[in-house]
């Protein structure tokens, strides 16, 4: 096949002209008409028996010119592209000028190209590192941590509820004097002070022992979700049945033998001392290569294709469709749950998917002006660490994920080294880090979550495209 191509269109634009002989169209006929004629009658012959010359005279000579070009189409493209030497991002409009037995095919395909950066100013850039320090309360808000995971729960029998207690509960709620739907449980589990219920309710709980009846007067919210009740007082006859603690374990020695495998209280704190230093310096780095990358969009210049940006932003709505997956949600009940569409959605993610093109666009450039190409013993390492990560055969992950793929992650991550390693870092004051607040699990808190882990990003994870890939084999 002869393919041309001229770039006479706009920029990162170029259409090709291809040039099928008659001998490839005339095969490619003949294969789909081994295959079609099974199921095409013709009089005088049994159905499937007609020879190709009896159904083109039958049906007409260009009845199998359309199967004839979709059998061809998708090899054709490969090689038309390969042919073209062009690194095409994106397959346009295919357009066929003249078809026929004596002179096969000629035919245009637009396709859109990867865009050729610049990037100047890498050399020497400016960043800042915080200092990270572990702090006595920063280990005892670890151990607090671990204190929670083995707690236990037991029954309070001597005093009133609390903040925190869990107590059981029958309610009954009326609103001007009357029942109203939903207001009513037995035996219900409510955490005191978590705010699951309407603001006031949990507190008159507070202070009420184990057998009490009494009413707790509250006003429904002015944008509470029943129409009927907004903003209304309403009265919840309660009776408490039952107070419940989480009793946390004492931090001593023993506690240290419990949950570690040291002996001391000293020793264990030491040793959270040493993890939390090695998260904390990690988190710095990790923070610097962000600086440097923000660094990188803003020093990177290319005419980047609308095309592009969208096959990010398919990338990217794949990658939370497969967490939202891993927590139990699916793309579609979160968009039915929040309100909103697949376009909402794109366009929500069109500025992150710009920003993660041109860092992959900058990143590619300095790692061609500085020769930074990965080994085939740095090539191997990485299938072999994904292989270890998820437990599969080597040979599996390197059917699953290219050698393009990986080669384009390290190649990338060579260049953010070196910019890092040319880098001018400084140093800053610590910052005092804000404690998270707690919140309840929940299906909006899940869509949330896996929503704000799509943070802007350098490159798409191997880890993630072995992932879905893994995914998409189980379930073919």
């Amino acid at each position: 096949m002869n393919v041309k191509a001229t770039n006479n269109l706009e920029i990162n634009r170029y259409e090709l002209e291809l040039e099928v002989s008659p001998e490839e169209f005339n095969d490619a006929i003949n294969a789909v008409y081994k295959r079609e004629s099974k199921k095409m009658n013709v009089p005088g012959f049994r159905k499937g028996k007609a020879p190709r010359a009896f159904i083109e005279k039958y049906y007409g000579e260009e009845v199998f010119y359309e199967a004839a070009i979709d059998h061809l189409y998708r090899p054709m493209v490969m090689e038309a592209v390969e042919k073209s030497g062009l690194q095409v991002i994106s397959i346009g409009e295919f357009k066929i000028d003249e078809i026929g037995k004596e002179k096969g095919i000629l035919c245009k395909l637009n396709v859109v190209t990867k865009p050729e950066a610049t990037i100047e100013g890498y050399k020497g850039i400016e960043v800042t590192k915080i200092p990270v320090e572990v702090t006595a309360e920063d280990i005892d808000q670890e151990i607090d941590r671990v204190r929670e995971r083995n707690s236990r729960i037991v029954t309070v029998e001597d005093r009133a509820a609390e903040n925190g207690d869990m107590v059981t509960i029958d309610f009954d709620g009326y609103v001007d004097g009357k029942q109203f739907d939903g207001g009513k449980a037995d035996n219900y589990e409510l955490t005191l002070g978590a705010g699951q219920f309407i603001p006031g309710f949990e507190d008159q709980v507070v202070g009420h022992n184990v057998g009490d009846e009494f009413d707790v007067n509250v006003t429904f919210p002015e944008d509470y979700h029943a129409e009927e009740l907004k903003g209304k007082p309403a009265v919840f006859k309660i009776k408490l049945h039952e107070i419940k603690m989480k009793e946390l374990p004492t931090v001593d020695d023993e506690f240290a033998k419990d949950v570690s495998e040291f002996d001391t209280l000293d020793e264990y704190r030491k040793d959270i001392e040493k993890r939390l230093q090695e998260q904390k310096n990690k988190a710095a780095e990790s923070d610097i290569e962000n600086q440097l990358v923000d660094a990188v969009i803003e020093k990177v210049q290319a005419e980047i294709p609308d095309e592009m940006v969208e096959n990010e932003v398919d990338e990217v709505i794949n990658s939370f469709a497969y967490r939202l997956q891993s927590q139990g949600l699916k793309l579609e009940t979160y968009l039915k749950y929040t309100g909103q569409t697949t376009d909402d959605l794109r366009a929500q993610y069109k500025p992150q998917a710009e920003r993660q093109v041109k860092v992959r666009l900058g990143l590619e450039k300095i790692a061609q002006l500085e020769d930074l190409k990965p080994t085939e013993e740095e090539t191997e390492a990485e299938y072999q660490k994904l292989a270890d990560a998820y437990g599969m055969p080597l040979e599996n992950v390197k059917n699953l994920v290219s050698v393009e793929g990986i080669n384009g992650d390290i190649q990338n991550q060579k260049a953010i080294d070196f910019i890092k390693e040319n880098a001018v870092i400084k140093e800053a004051a610590p910052e005092k880090e804000a404690k998270p607040a707690k919140k309840r699990a929940s299906t909006k808190k899940k869509a949330e979550a896996a929503e704000g882990e799509e943070a802007p990003k350098k490159t798409r994870s191997k880890a993630a495209k072995a992932e879905e890939a893994t995914e998409e084999k189980t379930e073919g």
